[in-house]
């Protein structure tokens, strides 16, 4: 039985970050195209984008393009164009959320739905794959379970999210921001409503929490699960961060890399799915990368608390407590080396986040210049390490493609052949017009030397073989000329061995599993409506973005429950002693929003 690929999917703000996603171990990258890219601040222009498909097809590695807004009618023809000049530059697959793309005269590139497509139950993705997809990128909010339960009803891929930011609502059901700001998150513009402070009261005017940001979530870390999931049926692993620096890109990459290599080195079930390796000259560390704190959210079920409701800003990793503190600097338990330039924080008595830099520091005692709100006994944390961030932003981190060289002399000629790790090979042929040699073994041996370096090139040469030794003088300049026209051949080769999938987009009038869809569908264009009428669909309402009266309408579902967070869930904590008169708000302090508890199913709803 062949191996199956796994995949390690990174983020790319741009071509500079997607280039290091590939050197620190991706094995694909998603970027965003020009437009429509839900990401209005990440998306990429064409020339951008084909620079990173070149360099990530050496590596075979992917380059998929997200194009994942919901469209308006006027804008059908201008994505059906980019479509066209994407797929002619070469990409991977395109992530889409918007049905009407569907109703396009499309290339055969491969079409994967996003997360916003409301990927969350096995009749929807055996939908989507019925409607022409190839990949299903899963709901953040599923469990080991109901992925395994997917798996099991689809033969689609399934990509899942593994770390990095959590929507608090399911991806492509959130309308708060459109709704308050008039920036919708299915257009790209997300105001982020979800990390501001809220006030919760209950029905009497009663205060539960007071100015605490209610809704933001810590951060998603996936990693002592990648076993459980390859088990349930992922084939490739997501890390979120289309925003996000290239310093994290490169940390993140590459301790997930560690990761996977671990589990395919002791399987035989499972292999990488592009060409090459990295070695790393530093430790990855996710701690001290941006975070807001660490969950598993609810792959495991119920994980305790998800939320970080004093500060939606990265705390880092914790160093210690304070123990003593004078007029210009402090003490903490720590052994941890913290250097100037460090940035600290900690939380105050009324927990309102304070940062600080570090002047100087010796030992683990730190001398800032404000020291406003410390008190003896609080935890300080780093978010800004000084030695590690200098450390990725100056490493110099390549990955490498194995190779070995072979040599034949024949009468006055000299041919070199070389072959990768994937079993690509090119060769050349050269004349040998210098004197008879005196010393073949030491000639031999130089060749052997000079013939093994490959410098900054993308191969690493792992043995040079000679079939005999050589009989005419070669100079070391030669030597080296001839190296580098044969590593050229075969990174040519290697660009035109690789070869995008392409195939014809196989759909059919498989039903849609509702037959009425209101608003959440996302519907906002005539093409999107057209799809859904073609599968059974026989009432449909607008889109958010189209609706002009949102009173009453819910504007965001989630499977995190306030209620159950601050241990007020009765059927978590039936010994709670203290009551709420329902229903509860949640107010910003210019609005004011009722939630609704849907408790069979554990979801929890916000009311505009």
């Amino acid at each position: 039985m062949p191996k199956k690929n796994i995949e390690l999917l990174a983020p790319a703000r741009d071509c500079a970050s997607g280039i290091a996603a590939i050197e620190y171990g991706a094995d694909a990258v998603y970027i965003g195209a020009p437009r429509f890219g839900a990401r209005v601040a990440a998306g990429n222009s064409l020339d951008d984008i084909s620079r990173l498909i070149e360099y990530a097809h050496l590596f075979h590695a992917k380059v998929y393009i997200t194009l994942n807004t919901v469209l308006y009618d006027n804008e059908l023809d201008e994505v059906q164009s980019v479509i066209m000049e994407l797929d002619q530059a070469g990409i991977d697959a395109l992530i889409i959320q918007d049905m009407g793309i569907l109703q396009m005269q499309l290339p055969p590139v491969p079409l994967y739905a996003s997360t916003q497509a409301h990927n969350h139950t096995a009749e929807r993705v055996l939908f989507l794959q019925h409607a022409g997809f190839q990949r299903a990128i899963l709901a953040r909010e599923l469990s080991l379970e109901q992925i395994r339960h997917i798996s099991s009803s689809t033969s689609l891929e399934l990509e899942a999210f593994i770390h990095g930011a959590l929507c608090v609502s399911y991806s492509g059901q959130c309308y708060f921001s459109h709704a308050t700001t008039g920036r919708s998150a299915n257009r790209g513009t997300c105001s982020q409503s979800c990390r501001l402070p809220y006030t919760l009261s209950d029905a009497s005017g009663k205060i539960i929490a007071k100015d605490k940001h209610l809704l933001s979530l810590k951060d998603l870390n996936l990693s002592e699960y990648l076993n459980d999931l390859l088990g349930a049926g992922i084939s490739s692993f997501k890390i979120e961060g289309r925003l996000k620096d290239i310093n994290y890109v490169k940390n993140i990459t590459a301790f997930y890399r560690q990761k996977l290599d671990t589990l395919i080195a002791g399987s035989e079930q499972y292999q990488k799915s592009s060409s090459g390796n990295s070695h790393f000259t530093f430790t990855p560390d996710p701690e001290k990368t941006f975070n807001r704190g660490y969950s598993t959210y609810f792959i495991s079920g119920s994980s305790g608390s998800i939320a970080s409701h004093d500060t939606p800003k990265s705390l880092g990793k914790p160093l210690g407590r304070v123990t003593n503190i004078l007029a210009d600097c402090f003490t903490i338990d720590t052994i941890e080396d913290i250097v100037p330039g460090d940035g600290i924080c900690f939380l105050d008595e009324h927990d309102e986040l304070k940062g600080m830099f570090v002047n100087r520091a010796v030992a683990n005692t730190i001398y800032t210049a404000n020291l406003s709100g410390l008190i003896t006994g609080t935890m300080v944390y780093r978010n800004n390490d000084h030695t590690f961030e200098a450390l990725l932003a100056n490493d110099k981190t390549k990955r490498k493609i194995r190779c070995s060289i072979d040599v034949c002399f024949a009468d006055d000629n000299i041919k070199l052949t070389v072959a990768d790790e994937d079993g690509i090979t090119a060769a050349i042929t050269c004349s040998l017009t210098g004197d008879e040699v005196k010393n073949p073994s030491r000639l031999a041996e130089q060749i052997r030397i000079q013939l093994g370096k490959s410098g900054d090139t993308i191969f690493t040469i792992n043995s040079v073989n000679m079939q005999a030794e050589p009989v005419l003088f070669m100079t070391i300049s030669s030597m080296n000329e001839v190296r580098r026209e044969l590593l050229t051949r075969l990174r040519d080769n290697r660009l035109n061995n690789y070869t995008p999938v392409r195939k014809a987009r196989e759909s059919s009038t498989f039903s849609s599993p509702l037959k009425a869809l209101d608003y959440r569908a996302n519907i906002t264009n005539s093409l999107a409506e057209q799809f859904y009428t073609e599968h059974g669909v026989t009432e449909m309402e607008p889109g958010f973005e189209l609706q002009n009266n949102f009173a009453g309408k819910v504007i965001m579902t989630t499977r995190y429950c306030i209620k159950k967070e601050l241990k007020m869930c009765p059927f978590d904590y039936p010994e709670m002693t203290e009551r709420y008169l329902e229903p509860l708000y949640i107010d910003d302090g210019k609005h004011k929003f009722k939630l609704t508890f849907n408790c069979s199913e554990c979801i929890m709803q916000i009311m505009y």
